[in-house]
């Protein structure tokens, strides 16, 4: 059994206004992509690293893997349309057994602890779907017409990354979003609607997506020398 870690990074990154995607700015003079790389590098439980990009930044992603040692990386792989496109085409991309694990991740969630990556890739071997996701802590309300209308948050949880899966399971349910025409935001979606079980593994508030510049003033403070 093997274990891929496949990190899409074809995105454009629009929300944050920047001229290049969000993913390959630097903060302290590496790549955001590089510290999420570096993460997946140095986890034992990782076999290969596979990056599904848009192919005018093969040669950033070439170069950092020079730069930082990322042995890990197989393959820089085009990207898709969507994200999905670009994870199917990422776990196409390589010979896969049926029960081999795909962990996929956001390139832009650079505070994925070890901690966290290794429970979740061994709960997976045993429960072959999980996500990782965080418990809900503060007070949520639905606003519609100023009408409030305040949620149980008992059972609500943040879903982050990573997400695992089994090959075949993923690729059945990636195959099955596509021929139904179905884009999900994320790929638990896409298992979830294709009919199979999925377990939670508890995450952190500091795996958190960067998004906006605020994240990115964030992230700088947590990474400062």
């Amino acid at each position: 059994m093997k274990t891929y870690a496949v990190i899409p990074s074809a995105g454009k990154g629009i929300r944050l206004g920047s001229d290049i995607p969000k993913q390959y700015l630097q903060v302290n003079g590496k790549e955001i992509i590089a510290y999420t790389l570096e993460i997946f590098q140095n986890c034992d439980l990782i076999d290969e690293i596979i990056i599904p990009a848009s192919e005018e930044y093969f040669e950033t992603l070439q170069l950092l893997k020079e730069r930082y040692k990322l042995t890990k990386i197989t393959s820089i792989i085009k990207g898709g349309e969507t994200r999905q496109h670009s994870v199917y085409n990422a776990i196409m991309s390589k010979p896969a057994n049926g029960d081999d694990i795909i962990v996929v991740h956001d390139a832009v969630r650079p505070l994925l602890t070890e901690k966290i990556l290794t429970l979740a890739i061994l709960e997976a071997r045993k429960n072959k779907n999980v996500i990782v996701a965080e418990k809900v802590k503060d007070t949520l309300v639905e606003i519609k017409q100023n009408n409030f209308n305040y949620l149980d948050r008992e059972n609500i949880y943040s879903i982050q990354t990573p997400q695992i899966f089994s090959y075949k399971v993923l690729k059945h349910s990636l195959e099955k979003a596509m021929s139904e025409n179905y884009i999900g935001t994320d790929e638990s979606m896409l298992v979830k609607k294709a009919g199979y079980e999925i377990h939670i593994v508890e995450g952190s508030r500091t795996n958190f997506k960067i998004t906006t510049q605020e994240d990115i003033e964030l992230f700088e403070k947590i990474k400062k020398p």
